[in-house]
């Protein structure tokens, strides 16, 4: 039996097609897959793709297509593991071809916590995002971190490189001079020593609204393959400040003390004071933006896909607001606000 080919899915070339075809068709017969629903599901900003498909019983799941050399699946069936035997609730690989990158998985639905954030009001948000803290604690205590790649010395500088490499110089075509690089090489400084000195935790490194899932049980978990060891406040700092949803800060420092609280009760190694553990949260916080500045700069340029630029505003924002808060951070300020000037005013909507 050969598995159909659906109009909606354009592949790169017949080879791949015929791969995928080949690797489905037997699974359709074990899970009761109508393989004519096949169809889309989702992307990212990555060069994974993901189809769902019907079966039997009212049911579903979803196939991911990871080609390499440019993916590997391997780390996402090595972390859903390490996920479901820490109870949490995340897609369970039901068939892996590791070689060619087809994972057949369960499906968790379509309602991501970001349109239901977007959509929902103040007690449905707050519920979810209690729901999202309780989750990451929960994480942070049993997922089994042995093993996982170091978020060290060497990673944290490669991330923030992206800045100047992709942001400053292709995007607004700035070159640095001697000062420049001199008030880049202190705040990155700053930033990797921030993140070095705090306890080491599994880091899920995207742990936001566009990758949890609104589910029973809540929330359920996706894109975790990047997954590494490393400082404790990252995945907070990724869920407060987001992407693609802002919150006032009132809002911001409510959810970091819920956490810190609730941390602080399950043992987790989080500092007496949470002062000191909101500005790690805002330092931590401010190594990512610059690395997703870059990032979104780099999907442009490189990879065709000018969407993610449009949120630029929103981590110039972010990181505008650290640097003015923070003496150690000041040195930013003259390398990005010229840049984020060249964006015309910072805009974006608080919820």
């Amino acid at each position: 039996m050969t598995a159909p080919s659906s109009p909606d899915i354009a592949w790169p070339s017949a080879e791949r097609q015929a791969q995928f075809q080949q690797w489905l068709a037997p699974l359709a017969t074990q899970h009761g897959l109508q393989l004519p629903s096949l169809r889309p599901a989702s992307a990212d900003a990555s060069f994974r793709r993901y189809f769902r498909v019907d079966a039997d019983g009212h049911r579903s799941f979803v196939v991911m297509d990871a080609p390499p050399p440019q993916e590997d699946v391997r780390p996402f069936i090595d972390i859903a593991g390490r996920i479901q035997r820490a109870g949490l609730h995340a897609p369970q690989v039901l068939a892996a071809d590791e070689a060619r990158g087809f994972l057949l998985l369960t499906d968790l639905g379509n309602q991501l916590y970001l349109q239901a954030l977007q959509d929902g009001g103040p007690q449905q948000i707050d519920q979810l995002m209690r729901q999202a803290i309780q989750a990451l604690v929960h994480w942070q205590q049993q997922v089994d971190a042995s093993g996982l790649p170091v978020y060290d010395e060497a990673l944290l500088q490669r991330e923030m490189a992206l800045f100047p490499e992709w942001c400053v110089a292709k995007e607004f075509g700035v070159t640095w001079g001697e000062t420049e690089h001199k008030h880049w090489a202190h705040v990155t400084r700053r930033l990797a020593d921030s993140a070095l000195a705090q306890p080491q935790v599994a880091v899920h490194r995207d742990w936001m609204p566009r990758n949890l899932m609104v589910c029973d049980p809540n929330p359920g978990i996706l894109d975790f393959q990047d997954a590494v060891r490393g400082p404790l406040s990252y995945d907070v700092a990724s869920m407060l400040r987001d992407a693609f949803i802002s919150w006032e800060e009132e809002r911001e420092i409510d959810w970091a003390a819920r956490y810190w609280e609730q941390a602080r009760k399950a043992g987790l190694p989080v500092p007496d004071d949470f002062g000191e553990f909101w500005r790690q949260v805002e330092w931590m916080g401010l190594q990512r933006h610059l690395k997703v500045l870059g990032i979104f700069c780099r999907l442009k340029h490189r990879d065709g896909k000018p969407k993610y630029a449009e949120d630029l505003p929103r981590f110039f924002a972010y990181a505008t607001k650290v640097a003015r808060r923070y003496r150690e951070l000041g040195p930013l300020l003259p390398l990005i606000e010229p840049l984020s000037g060249m964006r015309g005013e910072i805009a974006y909507s608080l919820r």
